[in-house]
């Protein structure tokens, strides 16, 4: 039986890193050849490049998408992305909306990085390989994989700064987990929504988080500077703003895309249960677009794919209904 071949493109981030003598704090340092070195003998065939040597705070559209083209480019069986964790969940989201292929892709990286006692970083390899090779994973779109979970793109978040345990997918669960070199999968994959299609990423789109006492005025001055084509408000509870707030978003709607996203971490924004001014119902009334389970964070990417790929107002809206919602 034919080895499968897996492609990885390494980015950099804490996995690549390691402190330099007399310099301070860890800085990347690794390349794919060094992190996969450490492996011993693997199961498949790897076909490797350093892409990138960067923190992930540092990550941008133009270098995901030479990373998303290289990938397509590979005649692989999978695809393996390795970068830091603090943009992570947006990167396999980035890649979730923009991936055409069956063939899966695994994004994983590390909390530890390589000069600290018990580095989680070649485990988390090992498994992002291993599941990437599963045949089972083809179909399932992008994978996340940290400290032995499988986590699904559209659910993954980092939700602690430093712990090993930092990714959950709340409330959905992790899809599978790695167990001895082998995936076991808890939940089947739901059938995955056709690629969007976008290369422009030229422009903004800002998040502002609206809380106690907010007049709406950090929100008008995000919307007014140069180079802003929508924008994204993460609102308190289901969807909730102040009075003011929903004053800006009335005048902002004639003129940006508004998608308000809930500023909790979990649950969705309501549709129908609130009818006060600032209230869900509110919004929607104005013309603003409500994310449903995605967060803010995720709700910008896709926000920015849609404008990348020229969609209108209608399209938008169509497209944050299916992404979004459950239903």
């Amino acid at each position: 039986m034919a080895r499968p071949l897996i492609a990885v493109a390494t980015l950099g981030g804490t996995i690549s890193m390691a402190p330099v003598s007399g310099e301070g704090g860890a800085v990347p340092r690794l390349g794919a050849s060094e992190l996969l070195g450490g492996l011993g003998d693997l199961p498949m065939d790897v076909l490797a490049e350093t892409l990138a040597g960067i923190g992930s705070a540092s990550m941008d559209f133009a270098t995901l998408l030479r990373c998303r083209e290289w990938g397509l480019r590979q005649d692989a069986d999978g695809f393996v992305v390795v970068q830091g964790t603090d943009t992570l969940e947006e990167t396999a989201y980035f890649l979730e909306l923009g991936w055409p292929s069956e063939v899966p892709v695994v994004v994983t990286g590390a909390m530890r990085n390589a000069g600290l006692l018990s580095p989680d970083g070649p485990a988390n390899l090992r498994n992002a390989l291993t599941v990437a090779a599963d045949p089972r994973s083809r179909g399932r779109g992008v994978l996340v994989t940290l400290n032995d979970d499988v986590h699904a793109a559209r659910w993954v978040r980092k939700a602690h700064s430093s712990h090993l345990e930092a990714f959950s997918s709340a409330p959905a669960g992790p899809l599978g987990m790695v167990v001895e070199r082998a995936v076991h999968w808890f939940h089947p994959s739901p059938p995955r929504l056709p690629a969007l299609p976008g290369t422009d990423f030229s422009g903004l789109v800002p998040v502002v988080e609206s809380g106690l006492d907010d007049s709406g005025a950090v929100l008008s001055h995000a919307a007014s500077q140069p180079g802003v084509r929508g924008i994204v408000l993460a609102a308190t509870g289901a969807g909730h703003v102040s009075a003011g707030t929903a004053d800006v978003v009335a005048r902002l709607v004639t003129s940006l895309p508004v998608v308000v996203a809930s500023r909790t971490g979990a649950g969705p924004t309501l549709r129908s249960t609130y009818g006060f001014p600032g209230s869900e119902s509110n919004l929607i009334a104005m013309g603003a677009t409500m994310a449903g389970w995605l967060d803010a964070r995720k709700s910008r990417i896709l926000l920015h794919t849609l404008l990348a790929g020229g969609a209108d107002r209608e399209a938008i809206e169509r497209e944050f209904r299916a992404r979004g919602d459950l239903d």
